[in-house]
């Protein structure tokens, strides 16, 4: 017996052809039936613990969140982790549905292959089933933009939707109608940076509320002013302590007491010089990114100036937005600098803490969502579902499409792709039966997981689309089948299109693998290796 020859270095693996097919199809599978349970109004929701000691744990159904917090060896299943947070980045919502149908797409394909179709043939099908049923959606989708009552309408439904799985679905009406009025304010704008978000612990969740303007969650510096209205404010970035010798902390040779006073002097006179030049701006609100120390705290409180020290990056560069200034770090141009204005600045409490508001901003979109809530935990959970909305909303004020949700859309789709396959001769019916299959499984989900009759359901509503009635759906509250247009379940076109197209194009991906190459770990112990 020859030895076979090497090719890849030692301990690297190779799998070919069907094992390594099969370990994809295994791995994302294992992935969608571990996030499928999170699907829908009455999905579970996931606790992951981690080893960050910042936030040990989350619990969470957000299908994106989940997927990024594991540690995922299988190179399908980060295919599939992948698909997820793009669909978080682009549309925000849905990212627990694009990958139960990525997995679903996958578990049809591993049937298909063992039947001995090839790969190319099925995804040859699956391209014609995403194009008819990309039309099926594009038809049935609604657009009420014209009318501004109805489109108000449409987004409470759709944030309505949204919000049904999410840890918020309790108040979700009241939450519902914070996120439509939030991105209402922003006319048609997509850019979520004028709506920030505070978490403030205490209270339960019914007491979160919109609050227009901007809020900063800081503390005013000592004897100033607490309330100032026609406010001139300076965001700036720039270090207000004294600027060349720290005397306190460095090692400094002087002939006597009176020399240390001297420097003092100097560097007092260095701080004077600089509040004077801030003071030049005609301002009466300073921001400063960084501490400012007593002296200069002290001078500005001098010249009834309220000084706000060592507001966070994010909070400094959300506020030049809001206020429509600039964020300055050198003071020699007045003339040059753009100051922030808004009519109204003030303390106001949320339960224990004490809070900066902006009332009045410059960029009138503005505003500041307060969730209260009994644990951290929760109100990490609240942000990412009303984060979650506030995307989904701002994509739809965009787009202005809607489609019916709970099921409907999916079953559409499946109708039309199986009729396809019914028209078109060849191994590719098949191929195109099994993604209307796929289609028809997330309806399928959605009632197993409120613990209903799944194949009742989903066989009666297949029969209801073949009737041509395509605005039915499932009514998850009593379990049965249903009109989405009366029960108001709507969902964003571009959501749900995006859901269909990455998921088909990371299963068609992962099928057209046939071999798993890992590369040699490499050795510890080299000598050119530190």
């Amino acid at each position: 017996m020859f030895s076979p020859v090497q090719i890849l270095k030692q301990n690297a693996e190779e799998e070919k052809g069907e094992t390594a097919r099969l370990s994809s199809f295994v791995g994302a599978i294992a992935i969608g039936d571990l996030i499928k349970s999170t699907l829908g109004p009455k999905g579970m929701d996931k606790i992951l613990q981690s080893t960050n000691p910042m936030n040990p744990l989350t619990v969470t159904n957000d299908g994106a969140t989940i997927l990024r917090s594991i540690g995922i060896d299988n190179p399908a299943g980060k295919i599939l982790v992948d698909i997820s947070k793009v669909q978080d980045d682009e549309v925000g919502d849905g990212t627990t549905s694009v990958t139960v149908l990525a997995c679903e797409l996958l578990r049809e394909a591993e049937q298909l292959v063992a039947q001995k179709l090839h790969p190319q043939t099925i995804i040859a099908g699956w391209r014609k089933a995403v194009e008819v049923a990309d039309q099926a959606l594009t038809q049935a989708a609604m657009d009420n933009s014209a009318d501004k009552e109805k489109f108000r309408k449409d987004l409470f439904n759709i944030a309505m939707t949204t919000l049904s799985s999410k840890i918020v679905q309790q108040g979700r009406e009241m939450f519902a109608d914070l996120c439509v009025d939030a991105v209402l304010r922003l006319k048609g704008k997509t850019d979520l940076q004028a709506i920030q978000i505070i978490k403030k612990l205490g209270g339960n969740m019914s007491d979160s509320y919109l609050e227009p303007g901007f809020l900063l969650d800081k503390k005013i510096g000592v004897n100033q002013p607490k309330r100032i209205e026609n406010a001139r404010v300076m965001v700036a970035n720039t270090a207000m302590d004294t600027d060349k010798i720290k005397v306190f902390g460095s090692r400094v040779r002087v002939d006597g007491m009176g020399k240390v006073a001297e420097i003092e002097l100097a560097e007092k006179e260095k701080m004077k010089q600089k509040v004077g030049k801030i003071l030049k701006h005609d301002i009466n609100v300073f921001i400063n990114r960084q501490l400012i120390y007593n002296y200069p705290e002290q001078l500005f409180a001098d010249s009834g100036v309220m000084a706000i020290e060592h507001a966070d990056f994010d909070g400094i560069e959300r506020l030049a937005l809001v206020l429509g200034g600039e964020i300055v770090s050198t003071f020699e141009h007045p003339e040059m600098v753009k100051v922030g204005h808004c009519d109204l600045i003030e303390e106001i409490m949320i339960g224990e803490d004490k809070l900066i508001r902006f009332g009045g901003v410059a960029l009138g979109e503005a505003c500041t969502i307060v969730l209260r809530g009994a644990t951290q935990q929760i109100l990490d959970e609240m942000e990412r579902s009303l984060h979650d909305a506030l995307c989904v909303l701002s994509q739809t004020t965009k787009t202005y499409k809607t489609v019916l949700g709970g099921g409907c859309s999916e079953m559409l789709m499946a109708n039309a792709v199986n009729q396809l396959a019914v028209q078109t001769p060849g191994k590719e019916a098949v191929a195109i039966e099994a993604f209307a299959r796929a289609l028809a499984k997330l309806p399928t989900i959605i009632a197993d997981n409120a613990g209903y009759d799944s194949a009742q359901l989903v066989s009666q509503l297949r029969a209801y689309h073949t009737q041509g009635k395509s605005t039915m759906g499932l009514n998850m509250n009593e379990g049965t089948v249903g009109d989405m247009i009366e029960l108001g379940i709507i969902e964003s076109y571009q959501l749900k299109k995006q859901v269909l197209q990455s998921a088909s194009e990371a299963a068609e991906m992962i099928l057209r693998v046939d071999d798993i190459i890992k590369a040699a770990p490499r050795q510890r112990n080299d000598p050119g290796h530190h």
